[in-house]
């Protein structure tokens, strides 16, 4: 299991603002579980946000008036005779705290109150929402999380992904209905988080690397791709004229087996190879070299995949990343890879290392 430090400083990488002064203090605490952990940065990110102060949206308000406000509803008047008790029906947005960032926030929060944290985390998150007395909690489970964020609401970016992943990686519900908070994310959350902070470690750790997950075009002879997939990498580092294309692979088993013989999971192999591939006759008018990483998150499996293969031209490498230490040993596993395909030494620690 990743301790809960390591799980601060990858959504340290993943999502920046935490480096900023007011959430230094966090990473020098010890979590006993995820939940206190993402119930820590919620505290620090509500208090900050509540000192800029709190986010408000137009939200649109129909009511019997004594007094035209917005738009006049004839129909609805008539209907409700509104009219007889000299009332009108009247529609209007009302600039509001009560929008639906900070009815996430809420719920969250209470969600977060019910959970396995300390007795002064409650206390802290409960001050808080004095705060959000205005504000109606939200259904969690109706929540579209596609939210669109712009130069007013920015700021609301890591509090809203904190809360998703409070909701979807450590919500359960019991057989009785009744729900808890996991101990530690799911799978799923974890990958997203896992792929999110290999990308933003090597834009941070190495700038003369060009770190992105790039879209690679499909060679095609006759230009008809209908109906072919995307091919969206993880991640691809490119320096000079090197190109490594990295697909992050968090799973709770790492290898699949059969009659106990251990092989690598078939498609994951099949994808990286057609990356490459792709991308190596994209640049074949140039001086290039293009590799693959499959870059697994090692369990606690006796078997685990280090290997690396010239198909085709190109080399195939299959790795497992160590979270289960040290950061600093996190960070000097991810620099040995840059150090092998690209022959760039770090000699300075890591930004967030402790």
């Amino acid at each position: 299991m990743i301790p809960i430090q390591n799980v601060y400083y990858m959504l340290s990488y993943a999502f920046q603002v935490l480096n900023a002064q007011g959430y230094k203090n966090i990473a020098t605490e010890r979590f006993h579980n995820t939940a206190e952990l993402m119930a820590a940065i919620l505290a620090k990110g509500i208090a900050i946000q509540i000192k800029r102060g709190l986010g408000k949206e137009y939200i649109p308000q129909t009511e019997a008036l004594s007094a035209l406000r917005g738009k006049l509803d004839i129909a609805e008047s008539i209907k409700t005779q509104a009219i007889l008790k000299k009332q009108m029906v009247c529609t209007y947005d009302d600039f509001s705290v009560n929008g639906t960032m900070n009815r996430i926030i809420k719920a969250t929060v209470e969600l977060l109150l019910k959970s396995d944290i300390s007795k002064t985390r409650k206390k802290e998150l409960r001050k808080l929402m004095v705060f959000f007395l205005d504000v109606e909690p939200i259904d969690l489970y109706s929540v579209n999380w596609n939210i669109q964020y712009n130069r007013n609401n920015q700021t609301y970016r890591l509090l809203i992904s904190v809360c998703y992943l409070v909701v979807k990686g450590l919500l359960q519900t019991n057989s009785d209905g009744s729900i808890r908070l996991m101990d530690f994310l799911d799978e799923q959350r974890m990958h997203r988080l896992y792929e999110k902070f290999i990308l933003e470690y090597y834009r941070k750790e190495f700038p003369e690397i060009t770190a992105n997950a790039s879209k690679i075009p499909w060679q095609l002879d006759d230009g008809n791709g209908t109906m072919l997939p995307e091919m969206n990498t993880d991640i691809m580092l490119t320096y000079g004229n090197r190109v490594l294309i990295i697909d992050a692979k968090y799973y709770t088993h790492t290898a699949q087996s059969q009659f106990g013989k251990h092989t690598l999971h078939s498609g994951n192999l099949y994808q990286i190879f057609a990356y490459v591939k792709n991308k190596d006759y994209e640049l074949a008018d140039k001086s290039h070299e293009v590799s693959g990483m499959l870059l697994y998150a090692k369990t606690d499996e006796e078997v685990f995949p280090d290997n690396q293969y010239l198909m085709s031209g190109n080399k195939i490498t299959v790795k497992t990343l160590d979270l289960n230490c040290d950061f600093t040993d996190i960070a000097k596993q991810l620099n040995a890879i840059v150090s092998e395909h690209f022959g760039i030494e770090k000699r300075a620690t890591c930004n967030m290392c402790p």
